[in-house]
């Protein structure tokens, strides 16, 4: 299965767009990504995961090792858009008690702190 993968600058964040199935097949490119948006000086981060039709865990652990790599920069991880199943997945895994889940992207990208001067 083929993952599809883009960022943009959202507001006071960057916004990468997933689709498609994130498993164990793919997961180590939306790691990958993610690295590289960080690279690039990504701190504050909105997963879109409006077209993600499937997550096992291999994507709730890519979401998380970012999460508190993120964190751990003084920066943030969401995830916004899920679609059921993804939901699902989320909840009984607990990854939704640690990992902000945001119904819209609009809403993730407004509850992201101001960009400190």
């Amino acid at each position: 299965m083929n993952l599809r993968l883009a960022a943009r600058a959202g507001r006071a964040c960057t916004v990468v767009e997933v689709g498609g199935e994130v498993d164990m097949e793919t997961a180590a490119q939306l790691h990958d990504f993610l690295q590289e948006a960080a690279d690039g000086g990504a701190v504050r981060v909105v997963v879109d995961c409006t077209d993600v039709t499937f997550m096992d865990s291999s994507g709730l652990g890519v979401l998380m090792v970012w999460f508190k790599e993120l964190r751990g920069k003084g920066g943030r991880l969401c995830v916004a858009a899920v679609r059921q199943p993804v939901e699902y997945v989320l909840r009984v895994s607990a990854v939704d008690q640690v990992v902000e889940v945001y119904d819209t992207v609009d809403a993730a990208e407004a509850a992201m702190p101001p960009v400190a001067s």
